[in-house]
């Protein structure tokens, strides 16, 4: 079952350059689904439009960012299908936000009001949603969804700056959840992070979906490594498109399209035979997405490019029951 549906989704940033105002087409015509139950990853370098992607799947989109086309669509979990991508923004605020959809957007540590408690700050959010809310009442709440992450109940009396990157990271997490909402849309969460602590953030997070606090999760991130140790799926973005999704062992295991694998091979690691072979890199820099190119996107960086690659786009194919690639070495021209 689909919980959220992004179909063909175009996302531009309009900038101005001397006098000409010009589009970057950071998310340009992209199709996916998160599953119901599942945990999606997704990764690519930085600049190919995963943040931008979050977004619009929330359509918490503001100028200079511009909604150019396509629909997204919310399966709840009482069987309505809301097309979020007609709403305005007072709906989306009053009835999606939070209740059906949550983010956590970069440095998400930064959302949390120094000079409040972390009480507050909670009361402040649910009150948004129910005026006749107590402060008391914020508190029974928080501290229930504190305990169901692993986290001290105390933490509802602390200012943020009396806690550690980690547990401001986490409580950020349990505040954005107190909802339940049904997607919930992960942004580099350990990005800033020390290693210990980044795996104490995955389990927080594993813990929302083991629980049911959250049907499906979004987690966005450059490093696959990351990735790897909480998703079900995996779909990999390339300047603004989607270039492959399946399984995380597939992904990791058997990568189909040649951006992929030169993600896989360019994870540092302890492994004897990847020391021995040294690191690798994927050589050239990703198109201008002003004026991207005709044909598939990772062509001048691709060492299988072939003729057709250069003059037409690889649409996102099935190559079995649950693998998608957009590329032509896997796809009929």
């Amino acid at each position: 079952m689909k919980r959220l549906e992004v179909k063909n989704v175009k996302a531009y940033y309009r900038l101005l350059i001397g006098n000409k105002e010009v589009d970057v087409k950071a998310v340009d015509g992209v199709n996916l689904e998160i599953r119901k139950g599942e945990i999606l990853g997704l990764v690519g370098e930085s600049g190919c439009g995963k943040s931008t992607l979050a977004k619009v799947m929330s359509m918490n989109i503001k100028p200079p960012l511009y909604f150019k086309g396509g629909s997204v669509v919310l399966h709840t979990r009482d069987g309505k299908s809301i097309e979020l991508s007609k709403l305005h923004k007072e709906e989306l605020k009053k009835n999606i936000w939070g209740k059906h959809i949550a983010i956590i957007p970069q440095e998400a540590m930064s959302a949390l009001m120094p000079t409040l408690k972390i009480k507050r700050i909670a009361y402040d959010v649910l009150r948004s949603h129910n005026p006749n809310i107590t402060l008391e009442e914020t508190v029974s709440v928080l501290k229930k969804r504190l305990e169901e992450l692993g986290l001290p109940d105390w933490v509802v009396d602390r200012y943020p700056f009396e806690l550690s990157g980690g547990m401001q990271q986490r409580t950020v997490i349990a505040i954005s959840t107190l909802l339940n909402p049904e997607v919930l849309l992960v942004d580099e969460p350990t990005s800033a992070l020390d290693v210990s602590t980044q795996k104490i953030v995955i389990k927080t997070l594993w813990r929302l979906a083991a629980k049911g606090i959250v049907d499906s999760m979004v987690f966005i991130t450059h490093d696959i490594s990351v990735v790897r140790q909480i998703a079900d799926r995996i779909a990999v973005m390339y300047a603004g498109k989607i270039v492959e999704v399946a399984s995380t062992e597939d992904i990791i295991f058997e990568p189909m399209h040649p951006y992929t694998k030169g993600l896989i091979d360019s994870i540092i690691s302890l492994e004897p035979e990847v020391r021995k072979r040294g690191l690798r890199y994927i050589p050239g820099q990703p198109p201008n997405l002003i004026n991207p190119p005709k044909g598939c996107r990772f062509v001048n960086r691709c060492p299988f490019a072939k003729d057709i690659c250069s003059t037409k786009e690889p649409p996102l194919t099935k190559i079995n029951h649950n693998r998608l690639v957009a590329c032509w070495l896997h796809i009929q021209g």
